[in-house]
């Protein structure tokens, strides 16, 4: 299984007094290994991260995120799990902690949905709660028209 498809993302960061959302939806490949799923998608100039493709690993009650380019990182969330990691930029490498308090998974070989509510630390300081959403489902879109829309600059 190799599907083009249409990504949904959907994160939230929640402060004190204040809460930040962003939203993308753009076209990615979806394909399965083994028993886990995956989702990879190019991010764009509008999430502040152009030049860097980002993986999600879905399987078995765990996501991991994975970021290869300008930005290079792997955040893993499972339920009731703290995961440590790092987290490169340009600007330096950040010790990052993940305690997700929730995480659903709802996908099959036609797509499906991965909603995540975690607590993120850099450098052992919280930053707040933060949620994302995802939704995969398949493109309505021939091979060649999908390579050709893909290139397309944004």
């Amino acid at each position: 299984m190799n599907k083009n498809v249409i990504i949904s993302v959907k994160g939230t960061q929640h402060l004190e007094d204040d809460t930040d959302s962003i939203e993308l939806v753009t076209q990615g490949k979806y394909y399965k290994k083994g028993s886990n799923y995956f989702v990879s998608y190019k991010e764009t100039e509008m999430t502040g991260m152009e030049g860097t493709t980002t993986t999600l690993k879905i399987g078995d009650g765990k996501v991991t995120l994975m970021r290869f380019g300008q930005n290079n990182s792997q955040l893993i969330f499972e339920k009731g799990q703290k995961h440590v990691s790092y987290y490169e930029t340009s600007y330096g490498t950040f010790a990052v902690g993940v305690f997700s308090h929730n995480v659903d998974i709802n996908i099959n070989d036609s797509g499906g949905e991965v909603a995540v509510d975690y607590i993120l630390q850099i450098d052992n300081i919280q930053t707040g709660e933060n949620d994302f959403y995802l939704k995969i489902r398949e493109a309505n879109l021939t091979n060649d028209q999908f390579s050709r829309n893909s290139e397309k600059p944004n």
